[in-house]
């Protein structure tokens, strides 16, 4: 059970309304991707250009508010900015009815990537809290479970409200589900801190050693979510092929079916392999989708994007919160998960310039490009981490003092008191030993003349024992 606010709540009940959270949020985003793209070409009368800017338009604010958000989730924890960040959701949802130009429909989207960035951030911290050390690749894909499940089951709620009803269904839509999950999170504890999380943050670099090169990875990998999210349908209506919102949802539903899946294999391959063997693995999938002149090889294609998409986020993401504790988690994590939007937002744009000059196969090979890059720098970005809680945590946080041991354990301190316990022990026992031997060596060597200089310079003759080590 986790003690929160005076009540109590066991970890899995926990993971459960957090994920019910994050699903509401992300059913919201997956209703609209296969939407905007002819909302923009229809009635609003936009081009290739346009769409690559509405769909990556959300990043612009994501990318500034997903730092501010862990540092305040750090501060104050990580249910209030998930609330926060779904009403903005709602909010932008409800700016998608009034949109009558693209501008308009930009500043809906910022409104969006806003709030996405809140929930994001704060949202997979807080699912890394609920686990011990030796579990946090599986909590890290558990939590990708609920973004690519509103991906998966989103275009389709999407594209059928769509076709029935209107475009002002899907957006009326997109503005109850982010409300729905603010409720959810309302109602939800989080577990307490140890030690100084709930400090203010102090000074924080902008971009934290241990986020730099698998947060710029991460970025390479969604240049090629980008091109999939907002030009597969257009390449297969070019070529006079229906159904081109199928393949977006393929894409996620293996995304989905592979973190289900293989949740757990950066917790046993190591964080690097398994990022380096994904990003190849998205490279193939984007390939086939580029030579695909069938709506069954594209299917196949975002298969294999997706099942190699899907393990990126969880084993980059492992490499930087190997390097931070508790109280600094939601800053990194903030600064981490900002590479993706950098990546989308301006993934689209040049996918839509890609387009523009070379046409649409030609987006994908380039997007292809990009992802075997990510696997360039994830393989420079660092190794395995060791993640038995039985290692000592100063090795994990690079340092031994009381308050860096309770923010490495999160809401796990047990690990802390463990692995003091031993130390004290070794400390008491060295001290012990040195006591004998000082006693030892101050026998075989006394003679009087000694004890009386020593008396002479105002010494006392009994022997000193040596003080303790360790943490009383």
């Amino acid at each position: 059970m986790v003690q929160v606010e005076g009540r109590k709540l066991s970890p899995r009940a926990a993971r459960a309304g957090l994920f019910a959270s994050a699903l509401t949020a992300f059913l919201a985003i997956g209703a609209a991707l296969p939407v905007l793209p002819g909302y923009v070409r229809g009635p609003l009368h936009g081009g290739d250009f346009s769409v690559g800017l509405v769909v990556g338009a959300f990043a612009i604010t994501s990318v500034f508010c997903r730092p501010l958000a862990g540092r305040v989730a750090d501060w104050r924890g990580r249910r209030v900015v998930v609330i926060a960040g779904s009403l903005a959701m709602a909010l932008g949802g409800a700016l998608y009815l009034l949109a009558g130009s693209v501008p308009a429909l930009i500043g809906a989207r910022l409104a969006v990537g806003a709030g996405e960035g809140a929930v994001y951030t704060a949202g997979v911290t807080w699912a890394v809290d609920l686990v011990p050390p030796a579990r946090r690749g599986a909590a890290l894909g558990m939590f990708g479970l609920a973004v690519w499940g509103g991906l998966s089951l989103g275009p389709v709620a999407g594209e059928l409200l769509r076709s029935s009803v209107g475009y002002g269904s899907v957006w009326a839509l997109t503005a109850a589900l982010p409300l729905l999950g603010a409720l959810i999170a309302l109602a939800l504890p989080e577990p307490a801190f140890a030690g100084a999380a709930r400090r203010p943050p102090g000074p924080l670099a902008l971009l934290p050693r241990a986020a730099r090169r698998p947060g710029i990875a991460l970025a390479f990998a969604n240049v090629g979510y980008a091109s999939l999210a907002g030009f597969v349908v257009l390449d297969l209506r070019s070529q006079g092929i229906g159904g081109g919102a199928s393949v977006f949802t393929a894409f996620a539903v293996s995304v989905f079916a592979s973190r289900l899946i293989f949740k757990g294999l950066p917790d046993r391959l190591g964080a690097r392999s398994t990022a380096m063997g994904a990003a190849l693995i998205e490279a193939a999938g984007l390939l086939i989708i580029a030579l695909a002149h069938t709506l069954p090889a594209s299917l196949g294609g975002a298969l294999v994007v997706g099942g190699g998409f899907s393990m990126l986020f969880p084993s980059l993401a492992m490499m930087v919160v190997s390097e931070v504790g508790a109280d600094r988690r939601g800053s990194a994590m903030g600064a981490f998960t900002a590479f993706f939007d950098i990546g989308v937002g301006l993934g689209g744009p040049v996918a839509g310039l890609t387009a523009s000059l070379a046409g649409y196969p030609a987006v994908f090979l380039m997007a292809a490009g990009a992802a075997v890059g990510a696997a360039a720098l994830a393989a420079l970005a660092g190794t395995r981490v060791p993640l038995s809680g039985a290692a000592a945590p100063s090795q994990r946080t690079g340092g031994g003092s009381p308050s860096a041991l309770a923010a490495s354990a999160g809401s796990h301190p047990q690990t802390v008191h463990a692995w003091a316990k031993a130390e004290r022990m070794k400390a008491s026992a060295s001290a012990r030993g040195s006591a004998a031997a000082a006693r030892s060596s101050q026998s075989s060597t006394y003679s009087p003349s000694a004890s009386s200089q020593r008396a002479a310079a105002g010494e006392s003759s009994a022997p000193v024992k040596p003080s303790g080590a360790g943490w009383a």
